[in-house]
């Protein structure tokens, strides 16, 4: 029963050996699988948060402090201290000098500053101060700084209340992953169950993709040692791969189920599963790569080392889904639908719910047209007001450690305390005078209070740091640092010979955000461009692959709009975990651009697929249309309801930016599935009729040959 193109095709080939040897399959995912766990998590490369580096300012003011200022190498903790009794209390210096001596003696711990060592760490009602410590590593191992933590909690009480924060503590107090992933692995199990009402059949779904997910992070922490990766990655990886690898997995099971159910044997349906799904998968996949390796554009190593490792993992899910389903399957043969659930799950194909609502907007497509696209756009608007920035301690859930020393310090110090800059000067030979440059940043408006001049033991270089009067957060913050950048300290050094750089985590966030700003349409023009070279190649139409690239545009920005609301204005934050409103984290949306753009052109792939091979049998591009949607509509929506309750299962880690990165990915995947493959996309199509299958006979030529639709 299988046709000839699918007899003889590679992947008719490769389906039919799977199938055949799945003994030897398995047993080589098996033992592959367990030993590349072994030595990939076994001996796991570090962690590499820092973002500063590169050309820009905060980059190079730190590369001059690792230079001159070894000592400040490691990352930096603040302890913040808040005393009833005030500060100079001697019983209560006696406990601070205590806890300062204590947490001294820490690993990694290199130096604490006292607020009775130097001036201007007390507040000035006595209430408040704050303690340095100074590391030899960045980051400090999690495990570490949750004992410095307790430490400090256990030193509290009795009027006085000691609380350690700094972006470490953010890491350790809100890690990525962990029982969101387990949430977000039980939801696309449910969800897969009502999709197949099958256990069988869901089990080998969730095999096939796990099998290709664990194996795909193996890799990433092993790749660390070559692209140094930041503590975000895995999450990325881990929910980019339960997203695609289970619905390619879906998608291929949905066919063999629906090849058994039309009289072919179980080789036989493996065989057209792998030759029709199977292709589709591929090239599905491989644009959700070539997007996330876009990612090359924004030239920033920390991104490129995510690109790397979200795109080990998507790949190997495509392998898991083309070599070891297969075998599973052949394992389970006719009994897929073994332990069927009562009432849940149908074999047949076709929706007829899904066509009849094709015809419907068939009917009237430019209604359909209107309506779809003004409910984007209307969603969209609020990211023309979208600012980028990094979560800090303001962020923090409130129960935590880092926003009890954020709370402290505002409370004492002014909000400003939280983000620092730090103004690092290279000296010429012989030194100079750095009066007049303190004496410029201390007067500028919005900042109040700058520290003594350090000079490093070679004499080369000195640094010093300025409190602004806005927060970390604050939209002044940035524009204030411009001003100094650009106005304030060119005219105070001009003729000095002094070579003034202005970082610190603050610059370091204001540099990324701008550099994301500027790089960011780059990445969408290479993104769009490569992806429109895969569609042309396989739909063969000029008019899909363009509709395709603009439908993704809408959700993407639609996407972005709903994030901006809820994240920015603070529109339902608290219902969705954000105790306040923010900027969006800077490296969200670089994500969820091409990750979106992938996942959007997969349904596309599987939708336009069914349509073409509905149009290339004879029907007309109406009824085609309305065959494909209501043959894709079961499976699309199934393999949406993964993808939305796996991005949205993060919601249950404690990280801001993670839970940005979730909701933005699922709204646009709900929009996707539901606005522009139920309404945009059939009412384009009917709109353009014979011209949805354009293609210039030069470009038919150039355009390599693939196999025939799925």
């Amino acid at each position: 029963m299988v046709s000839g193109v699918e007899d003889q095709g590679l992947l008719a080939g490769l389906g039919r050996f799977c199938y055949r040897r799945r003994r030897l399959v398995l047993l080589l995912w098996a033992v592959g699988t367990a030993l590349v766990m072994a030595v990939g998590f076994g001996f796991a490369a570090p962690a590499d948060n820092d973002f500063a580096g590169g050309k820009s300012q905060s980059g190079q003011a730190q590369n001059l402090i690792k230079q001159h200022f070894p000592e400040r190498k490691g990352s930096s903790l603040t302890l913040a201290i808040q005393a009833d009794a005030g500060i100079e209390s001697p019983p209560v210096r006696t406990r601070v000098d205590s806890l300062a001596a204590q947490l001294a003696t820490a690993p990694h711990i290199t130096s604490v500053r006292s607020p009775y060592a130097a001036p201007g760490q007390v507040s000035q009602d006595g209430r408040t101060a704050f303690a340095d410590l100074q590391s030899d590593l960045n980051p400090l191992p999690a495990a570490e700084v949750k004992h410095l933590i307790q430490q400090t909690r256990a030193a509290s009480g009795n009027g006085v209340t000691f609380a350690l924060g700094g972006a470490d503590v953010v890491g350790a107090e809100t890690p990525y992953g962990g029982k969101s992933d387990a949430i977000g692995g039980v939801a696309a199990m449910l969800v897969i169950l009502i999709a197949f009402g099958s256990l069988l059949a869901m089990g080998l779904t969730m095999a096939a993709a796990l099998f290709g997910i664990i194996s795909g992070l193996a890799l990433t922490f092993l790749l660390g040692y070559v692209f140094p990766a930041p503590s975000f990655s895995p999450i990325v990886a881990t929910l980019l791969g339960l997203g695609v690898g289970i619905d390619y997995a879906l998608f291929i099971v949905t066919r063999f189920r629906e090849a058994l159910a039309e009289g072919a044997d179980p080789e036989e349906a493996v065989v057209v599963s792998i030759a029709r799904a199977g292709r589709s998968v591929l090239f599905a996949g491989a644009t959700v790569v070539i997007a996330m390796l876009g990612l090359f554009v924004v030239q920033q190593k920390l991104l490129n080392a995510t690109a790397v490792a979200a795109s080990v993992t998507v790949l190997m899910t495509m392998i898991s889904a083309v070599t070891l389903l297969p075998a599973l399957l052949g394992f389970a043969g006719h009994g897929i639908d073994r332990f069927k659930l009562p009432y849940l799950g149908r074999t047949g194909a076709r929706s007829p719910m899904a066509e009849r609502w094709a015809r419907v907007i068939q009917r009237r497509p430019i209604t359909g047209l209107v309506a779809g696209a003004a409910v984007m756009i209307v969603l969209a608007v609020p990211a023309f007001s979208m600012r980028l920035s990094f979560e800090d301690n303001s962020t923090e859930p409130r129960d935590t450690s880092g926003y009890a020393s954020h709370r402290i310090l505002t409370e004492g110090f002014g909000v400003g305390y939280d983000a620092p800059f730090v103004v690092v000067a290279e000296l010429p030979p012989g030194g100079a005078d750095l009066t007049a440059l303190t004496d410029a940043v201390a007067h500028t408006p919005g900042i109040v209070q700058v520290t003594p001049v350090q000079l490093s033991q070679d004499k080369a270089a000195a640094l010093f740091v300025a409190y602004p009067s806005t927060a970390h957060n604050d939209a002044a913050t940035p524009r204030l640092l411009t001003r100094l950048r650009d106005q304030v300290i060119p005219a105070a050094v001009h003729g000095t010979g002094l070579v003034v750089h202005v970082g610190g985590p603050t610059a370091g966030d204001a540099d990324f955000a701008a550099e994301v700003t500027v790089r960011l349409p780059w990445l969408i023009g290479t993104v769009i461009g490569l992806a429109l070279i895969l569609l042309l190649v396989l739909v063969r139409s000029v008019a899909i692959a363009v509709k395709a690239a603009v439908m993704t545009l809408l959700s993407v920005g639609a996407s972005f709009g709903v994030l901006t609301a809820i994240v920015q204005w603070g529109w339902l934050g608290p219902l969705f975990g954000f105790p306040a409103p923010a900027p969006v984290t800077a490296w969200v949306p670089l994500f969820i651009f091409p990750i979106l753009f992938g996942l959007s052109t997969d349904y596309e792939v599987f939708l336009v697929s069914r349509i073409r091979e509905e149009y290339d049998a004879g029907a007309d591009t109406r009824e085609a249309v309305a065959r494909g949607l209501s043959r894709t509509a079961r499976v699309i929506t199934a393999a949406a309801a993964i993808m939305v309750t796996v991005f949205l299962s993060v919601l249950a880690t404690p990280d801001t930016a993670v839970k940005q990165f979730g909701l933005g990915l699922a709204v646009a995947v709900f929009q996707d599935a539901t606005v522009v493959r139920m309404v945009l996309v059939p009412a384009i199509m009917e709109l353009l009729g014979g011209a949805n299958w354009w293609l210039p006979g030069w470009l038919d030529r150039l355009l390599p040959e693939v196999a025939s639709a799925e």
